[in-house]
């Protein structure tokens, strides 16, 4: 078992000397006097003179804004900062400013339609035309424009068209349920609807016409429906009021950029709605601005990602998961983006090296939880396919264990930037994240991002390095929500980050922050193992545990039980082959105690079909908690926001029948 913290890469001096974060230093340096010994010296400059640090990212990138800001920050307390006020910018304007003509934008595959591609003229050509459209429909800034589409380039061009109006977009994901979808859009009542009539995921269709007319009869508020044919043809569409097809509306009277006006906003104008993962309760509606989506994008994707004009990003994600977002702000540094609608493992478990491989892929994102597929299936993608252009890894979505680094390391390549990240849709970017300038060691994040003042705290308010803490962040980010929709005074906003630490964001993550400066995540806060006062971060089981080589899977809980009591079971998904009996429980014990803790071996081991996740690919620790405790399904947990709903149903049945006994016990140490 490779330990965490062992080196497994460092860039080489001529590697170092080509990377963004670099240049910005050196201009740093020429512009500004400002000299720098190395990251960590960086980051403390930015985080220490924040306004002088975002402001240098202004005029590094040349944001253009009709009107000059008075300020770089007016309000420091957080919630409540306000960035560069006075300032009218739009998001997609920077966009336009890139794509050499003739040049690819978006590389697309998909299950339904196989491979192609579409320039940066015909994507400029289309967005300004749909966006001129939108605005013949009434569509103003501020109106909300919703989708129910895939990962496609016809979504890409809606939700750049509506930016580039003013108008706020948000989407939703296709394998959503009408549940979910109404549960996100009847909150912001949009004005206008992108649907998709279908889609296919593992070879198998999957027709949403009844779904769309279903989510459209139930919000009140659109006025107008833009279909997409995809799995079906133009004829075979659902028939509703106000429904037009997007072809139609591309074609009847082409728009270019030069004639084309953007609406340029207010910094703090809402350019985006996303929302919290819904595995409980209705999801949080998070709005973000034009131009702290703006500024942060271009920070975080050009220094810590290190994108560039002759990049090829290619983030395996659906619609309804932040890092569609993030990969599509890649269009502001030049980067042509690859998007995959369907299952990674269809028709074979190498089917997006396949995508790498013809497309030239230089930079590629996926969960770990994709990683473990492959892992599992014994694919070693350099065996079989062209990684020669691959000169990054994202791994984001879920803490990578060490062993995930090392995989990618033994059968992708060995001169390789691993950046593993953490962040979340709440300021759609990373707070722990990544930087080519730096070694990678197994199993940790890099670096702090620039100008996140991100810390490791104590239940006390203590900041804590080479210890686990609560994540937490000192000081305002310009991509921070500036408002949830609908949110009566700040309430759920304030509830849901400043609850704990007064006016210090916490994230609800536990994090350690080495000598080194490094980050590891030690999974959610809310999930965290305490016995007897010992905290233990699930993934630290996890790693110990799904080593061994009969287990595929397992997930983890710890219950409160009465008169200080406690429960810890573990509940283990076999390999094929294997059998559950007493010999591998007792395997499993041991291995726990001796490279864990003692503290933590489990009370009860169970084997289970699989273990639950949401549609991100992060284990459902706290809604089986829970469910296990005795909360009912309904506030526990939605289906519909799960990758695997019917894993579920065994916690269920446990709560009601194996729980009770073991809850009534006289003595559970």
């Amino acid at each position: 078992m490779i330990e965490e913290g062992t080196v497994l890469w460092k860039p080489s001096d001529s590697f170092k000397e080509k990377t963004n974060i670099i240049a910005y230093m050196t201009w740093l340096q020429k512009e500004k006097g400002l000299a720098f010994s190395d990251y960590n010296a960086l980051w403390e400059w930015s985080v220490n003179e924040i306004e002088a640090f975002w402001e240098s990212i202004w005029e590094y990138f040349d944001i253009q804004s009709s009107t000059p800001y008075h300020a770089v920050l007016e309000n420091k307390e957080m919630p409540g900062a306000t960035w560069f006020p006075s300032s009218t910018l739009n998001y997609v304007e920077h966009i336009m400013r890139q794509g050499e003509p003739g040049k690819v934008a978006l590389f697309h595959d998909s299950e339904v339609r196989g491979a192609g591609e579409m320039t940066w003229d015909t994507f400029k050509t289309q967005v300004v035309t749909l966006a001129n459209e939108l605005r013949e429909m009434g569509v103003e800034p501020g109106d909300r424009v919703a989708a129910y589409l895939p990962n496609i380039p016809e979504t890409v061009v809606a939700m750049m068209a509506t930016m580039s109006v003013g108008a706020v977009w948000s989407s939703c994901s296709p394998d959503f349920g009408s549940r979910s979808v109404l549960d996100r859009l009847q909150q912001i009542e949009p004005k206008v609807l992108f649907t998709i009539d279908g889609y296919q995921y593992g070879g198998k269709a999957f027709d949403r016409r009844e779904e769309v007319l279903h989510i459209t009869e139930a919000l009140s508020t659109i006025e107008h429906v833009i279909q997409v044919p995809y799995l079906f043809s133009k004829d075979d569409q659902s028939e509703m009021a106000n429904a037009v097809i997007l072809d139609d509306l591309l074609n009847k009277r082409e728009v270019t950029l030069e004639e084309f006006a953007f609406d340029r906003v207010p910094f703090d104008h809402p350019l985006q709605i996303m929302y919290s993962s819904g595995t409980t309760g209705i999801p949080k509606a998070i709005v973000h601005s034009h131009g702290g989506i703006l500024i942060e994008s271009y920070k975080i994707l050009t220094f810590h990602a290190n994108l560039t004009p002759e990049s090829r990003m290619f983030f395996y994600t659906t619609t309804g998961w932040m890092m569609f977002n993030i990969l599509t702000s890649g269009l502001l540094t030049g980067s042509a983006l690859v998007l995959y609608d369907g299952n990674p493992a269809y028709p074979h478990i190498g089917k997006l090296w396949e995508i790498v491989e013809r497309t030239k892929t230089t930079a590629f994102g996926a969960s770990p939880m994709y990683v473990n597929l492959m892992k599992k299936a014994g694919l070693s993608p350099k065996e079989k396919f062209d990684v020669s252009n691959i000169e990054s890894i994202i791994l984001s979505g879920a803490p990578a264990s060490p062993e995930v680094f090392e995989w990618i390391y033994d059968n992708v390549k060995q001169d390789l930037w691993l950046s593993s990240q953490s962040g979340g849709t709440d300021i759609c970017s990373g707070f722990v994240t990544g930087v080519p300038i730096e070694p990678v060691y197994a199993g940790e994040m890099q670096v702090r991002g620039l100008g996140v003042d991100v810390h490791a705290y104590t239940d006390e308010g203590q900041s804590i390095v080479d210890d686990v803490g609560e994540l937490v962040v000192l000081q305002p980010m310009p991509s921070m929500p500036i408002y949830f929709w609908n949110d009566e005074g700040n309430k759920r906003l304030a509830e849901s980050y400043f609850d704990t630490f007064s006016r210090i964001w916490r994230q609800g993550d536990n994090l350690k922050i080495t000598s080194r400066g490094t980050c590891i995540i030690y999974g959610r806060s809310d999930s965290v193992l305490n016995r007897n006062g010992v905290r233990m971060g699930t993934s630290e089981i996890y790693a110990a545990v799904e080593s061994l080589e009969e287990i595929q899977d397992s997930i983890i809980i710890n219950l409160d039980l009465p008169n200080s009591r406690s429960f810890m079971p573990l509940f283990i998904v076999l390999k094929r082959g294997y059998e559950f009996d007493d010999m591998l429980k007792d395997k499993i014990n041991k291995f726990t105690r001796t490279y864990v803790s003692p503290r933590h071996v489990p009370d009860a081991i169970y084997q289970i079909e699989q273990v639950p996740y949401t549609l991100t690919g992060k284990k459902m620790e706290v809604p089986v908690r829970k469910i296990v405790a005795g909360v009912s399904e309904e506030q526990a947990a939605n289906r519909d926001a799960m990758a695997n709903p019917t894993s579920l149903d065994y916690f269920v049945t446990y709560s009601k029948n194996e729980f009770p006994a073991i809850k009534n016990e006289k003595i559970i140490e």
